[in-house]
């Protein structure tokens, strides 16, 4: 027993000196879901607090992300939360593209199943009230709506 908590100890004090990258692409604000969409302030500060850390490229890294291995947790969960919608480059996506990703904000947070319940531990901040999950439901609808407008003319 002794031998396996000294390789444990081992291996852990081994994989800290290979740490994640914690670069952010460079900001591209004429591609910010924020900027484009004109998003009323209070609504912004709810999707920055509550969604930019996995669906941007302004992730703020956590104290915990320099420790691994839950540094590859966290990588790890930022790289499929940009790769499923990524707000910093939401002008990339087609019209199309973009109301079904809007979609699928509207069913993820109306279903609560975004923010994740594991981002809630070092996020506090980040949990949604039922009042702002409405909003912003609310807000995606109306953005939904207007891409798909605009996309009949």
């Amino acid at each position: 027993m002794k031998k396996i908590v000294v390789i444990l100890l081992v291996a852990f004090i081994i994989i800290q000196f290979f740490p994640i990258d914690k670069t952010n692409p460079p900001p591209t604000p004429g591609m910010d879901f924020l900027k484009i969409k004109n998003t009323p302030e209070p609504i912004a500060k709810i999707i920055s607090t509550s969604c930019y850390d996995c669906h941007s490229n302004e992730t703020q890294y956590p104290w915990y992300a320099s420790i691994s291995p839950a540094s590859l947790f966290v990588k790890n969960h930022i790289n499929e939360g940009r790769k499923h919608l990524n707000f910093s480059t939401f002008a990339v996506y087609e019209p199309k593209q973009q109301a079904h990703k809007l979609e699928e904000c509207i069913e993820m947070v109306g279903k609560e199943e975004m923010p994740l319940e594991s981002y809630y531990v070092g996020h506090q901040d980040a949990k949604l009230t039922s009042e702002q999950r409405k909003e912003l439901v609310k807000y995606f609808k109306k953005v939904k709506e207007d891409t798909e407008r605009k996309m009949l003319f």
